[in-house]
C-alpha cells in the first residue's frame, strides 16, 4: 500500500511538468547533464542510418581559445558523453608553444549513402575566420582530420545544407569581414570543388547573416535570415536552384538578432524555430507557414525573462518526428522530440 501511495504521489507531482508542455512536444530532455566545459552554443543535429548525432561549440566562453567541436549520439535512447572531435590547434612552436584559435558553428549533413559531414569555422572572430570540414564514416564514431575550405568558402555557416535535385549540395551561408552579407555556395562531390554567388542584394540595410533554407512545390528556394538592423527575420527566394536570389526583404516576424532555423517537412509544410521578440533571447517559439509568408504560432518552447534559449536546429527525421535542439542558457542543449501532426496553430501575437 505504501509503495502505491508513494507511485501515486509521484505521478500527481509529474503531471504539472507534461500538462505545461505546448501540445505536438513528445520529449525534451539536455543532450548531457554534466560536461568538461562551462559554456556551449551554437547546436547542430542530424539523422544518421545508426541514429541522431549532435554537434555543438564549448569552451571558457565563445571566442576563447579553448573553444573546441564536439559530438554526441543517441545511442540506445540515450545520448553518448560529449567528445571533442576539433580543436582549433593550428601547429606548436619548437618552444612548446600550442598556437590555437576557436571553433564556432558546426553544421552536420549526412550524404545518402555517404560518410556524415561536419562542417565548422575556425579562426579569432566571425570576420577572420575560415571554414573546415572533417567527415565520419562510422556515424559520428570516429572522424576524418579537419581539412580547411578553399578561401572565402565558409560552407554552411549555420544551418543545414540541403541536397538538391541536381545532386549539388546548397550551402546557406554568409560573411562579416566586409559588413554582414548573405550569400550560397555550392559542392558537388562533398567540399572538394565549390560555386559561390554574389552577396544577395540588400535594398533594406538589413545585414543579414546565417540564412536557412525551405523549398517549395514550384521548384523555387526560399532563404530566411537573420538581421542586425531589421529588428525582424528577412527573407530571399530563388527560381533557379540557388543560382541568383532576389533582394532581401522583411518577413512579419518580430527578429532580436539572434540565430534561427528552419525545415520544409514532407507534408509540404514549413516549420521555424526562433525568438518571436525584437530584444533578448527569450522565448524560443515554433512556427508552422503553409506558403513561407503567412506564420502561425505552434508553441512557445521556452519563456523565461532574461534567459536565453537560442541558436535552434531543426531536421525530420524518417519517421516524420521533428528534432530541435537549442542553446540553454549557454550552459546545455536542449533537445525536444516533436510530432508534427499534433500541433495546434493559434495566431502570432
Amino acid at each position: 500500500m505504501l509503495k502505491a501511495c508513494w507511485s501515486l504521489l509521484l505521478a500527481v507531482v509529474a503531471m504539472p511538468a507534461l500538462a505545461a508542455e505546448p501540445a505536438g512536444v513528445v520529449e525534451r530532455e539536455f543532450i548531457y547533464e554534466t560536461a568538461p566545459f562551462p559554456e556551449c552554443h551554437a547546436s547542430t543535429i542530424a539523422e544518421t542510418p545508426q541514429g541522431l548525432v549532435a554537434s555543438w561549440f564549448g569552451g571558457q566562453y565563445e571566442k576563447a581559445k579553448d573553444v573546441g567541436i564536439w559530438v554526441s549520439r543517441l545511442q540506445n535512447g540515450k545520448w553518448t558523453a560529449p567528445v571533442e572531435v576539433a580543436n582549433g590547434i593550428q601547429y606548436t612552436s619548437v618552444d612548446g608553444t600550442v598556437h590555437r584559435h576557436p571553433c564556432w558553428n558546426p553544421v552536420l549533413h549526412q550524404q545518402p549513402g555517404g560518410p556524415l559531414v561536419l562542417f565548422f569555422k575556425v579562426g579569432p572572430s566571425p570576420d577572420t575566420w575560415w571554414g573546415e570540414v572533417m567527415q565520419s564514416e562510422d556515424h559520428g564514431v570516429t572522424w576524418s582530420t579537419p581539412r580547411r575550405l578553399p578561401e572565402t568558402i565558409m560552407g554552411p555557416v549555420k544551418n543545414k545544407a540541403i541536397l538538391l535535385k541536381s545532386g549539388a549540395l546548397l550551402c546557406p551561408t554568409s560573411s562579416e569581414h566586409d559588413g554582414w552579407k548573405t550569400h550560397f555556395e555550392m559542392t558537388s562531390d562533398l567540399g572538394k570543388t565549390w560555386t559561390r554567388t554574389p552577396a544577395v542584394e540588400d535594398p533594406i540595410n538589413a545585414g543579414a547573416i546565417q540564412p536557412t533554407l525551405l523549398m517549395h512545390p514550384d521548384g523555387r528556394l526560399q532563404a530566411l535570415a537573420r538581421s542586425r538592423t531589421a529588428k525582424a527575420i528577412v527573407e530571399t527566394f530563388s527560381s533557379d536552384g540557388g543560382q541568383t536570389w532576389t533582394p532581401l526583404a522583411k518577413t512579419s516576424l518580430p527578429h532580436p538578432n539572434s540565430g534561427i532555423d528552419a525545415v520544409t517537412l514532407k507534408d509540404g509544410r514549413h516549420l521555424l524555430v526562433y525568438n518571436h521578440t525584437p530584444k533578448g533571447r527569450s522565448p524560443i517559439n515554433l512556427a508552422v507557414s503553409n506558403d513561407g509568408k503567412t506564420w502561425k504560432s505552434a508553441a512557445v518552447l521556452e519563456v523565461e525573462p532574461g534567459a536565453e534559449f537560442s541558436y535552434p536546429a531543426i531536421i525530420q527525421t524518417a519517421d516524420g518526428l521533428v528534432h530541435i535542439t537549442y542553446t540553454w542558457k549557454r550552459k546545455k542543449i536542449t533537445h525536444l522530440t516533436v510530432d508534427p501532426s499534433k500541433l495546434q496553430l493559434t495566431d502570432l501575437p
